[in-house]
């Protein structure tokens, strides 16, 4: 029995013994995982900071739109308030504004038209900041252009064709401009008709100091017509045919001198600081006025009947008058003889010629270069 319970004792303690052994290597197994795993929670740390770059980039792509779409939204951002400085010619800036097509395009723009007699006006509005566009002759415009006055043609109203002619009284016994010599005859200075005029006189040999030149806007015009204070009178529709209503003959137009490459037109001039601000703006008034001549072509009787109930004549005078100009399109002006590409432009050239000879008649100093001209157009508004 002792030896009995002497190998009990014994195996007792090989029994202890394993288990102590089998609980330590448990122990040491639960004690190696965590450094099994901690290098796979350090692999999740050092993954996350790959991750975070990530992120960023995800936060600065979100923010890369805004940036990108800062210029696009800048050229549509368009002005509180317009200012327009028109006259009344029934081309297609007039037939815009009678149905209504600008306020239309821009429903929250506010729409100032401010009317003008002339264009020798629109450029005294035009440099004071009165009005942000305008339309004036080419004349007034090679004026401005060589007076460096800050603003730029962006597009053509109108060729002038027999819209403007000389109208003398048929009392005076007057046929022709060399008749001229001696009697009174008024025109708004500055303006394409003095230019006509003054190019009238060279042509038939006369020096402008043979004639009293008188310097009228068209208003005052007929008013000094109906006083009889002026034998004749080179002014635009529709005083002109109010002249010729009383008493009134033409001896030369606008066409007709343009045939000796004395040509004239009735210009869109806008302010450079307002375009280079606004460019989305003039691009969408350009397609207003194109709009206005698609109308006129397609439909000329409602055109007409627009235009003369905002000048108080008939739908059929109108009509006549306004097939007196030529209108063209912002396609039909990219082409090199009219607007062009600005430089090379034909216009630019009809601006030059006028500049040098309003220099011969002591109306300027100076007439620039060319290139002076060709700066003072802007073609982005005609691009389609």
């Amino acid at each position: 029995m002792p030896s009995i319970n002497k190998k009990r004792s014994w195996f007792g303690v090989v029994m202890l013994s394993l288990v102590l052994l089998v609980m330590s290597a448990c122990g040491s197994k639960e004690t190696d995982k965590p450094a099994d795993t901690a290098p796979a929670v350090e692999s999740k740390t050092q993954a996350e900071p790959d991750k975070e770059p990530a992120k960023t980039t995800e936060a600065t792509t979100d923010k890369e739109p805004v940036k990108t779409e800062e210029p696009a939204k800048a050229e549509a951002v368009l002005p509180k308030e317009v200012r327009i400085g028109f006259q009344v010619i029934p081309n297609a800036e007039l037939l815009a504004k009678t149905l209504g097509l600008v306020e239309k395009k821009f429903p929250d723009v506010k729409v100032n038209w401010v009317q003008f007699d002339s264009g020798r006006d629109v450029n005294t509005a035009l440099a004071s900041g009165g009005i942000d566009l305008g339309l004036a002759g080419s004349v007034p415009v090679a004026i401005g252009v060589a007076n460096k006055l800050e603003y730029q043609v962006y597009f053509l109203h109108d060729i002038i064709g027999d819209n403007e002619a000389l109208a003398v009284r048929n009392s005076a016994g007057v046929t022709d401009v060399s008749g001229l010599k001696g009697k009174k005859v008024a025109a708004p200075f500055g303006s394409t008709t003095h230019f006509s005029l003054l190019s009238a006189l060279k042509d038939s040999g006369l020096e402008a100091s043979e004639v009293t030149v008188l310097d009228l806007q068209p208003p005052d015009i007929l008013a000094a017509w109906q006083r009889g204070d002026i034998d004749a009178a080179f002014v635009w529709q529709p005083t002109l045919a109010k002249l010729l209503e009383d008493d009134g003959t033409v001896i030369t137009t606008a066409k007709q001198l343009a045939e000796k490459g004395i040509i004239t037109a009735d210009v869109g001039i806008v302010s450079t600081k307002f375009a280079d601000q606004y460019p989305q703006f003039l691009k969408q008034y350009v397609a207003v006025l194109d709009e206005a001549i698609a109308f006129y072509r397609s439909q000329p009787e409602q055109a007409a009947k627009s235009i003369g109930d905002f000048i108080n004549q008939s739908a059929e005078d109108s009509l006549s008058q306004m097939n007196e100009l030529v209108w063209l399109s912002s396609e039909e002006q990219r082409d090199a003889q009219y607007l062009g590409e600005a430089a090379g432009s034909g216009f630019a050239k009809v601006l030059k010629e006028t500049g040098d000879f309003l220099v011969t008649q002591e109306a300027i100093a100076s007439s620039p270069d060319l290139a002076a001209y060709e700066a003072g157009i802007r073609v982005d508004g005609l691009q389609p």
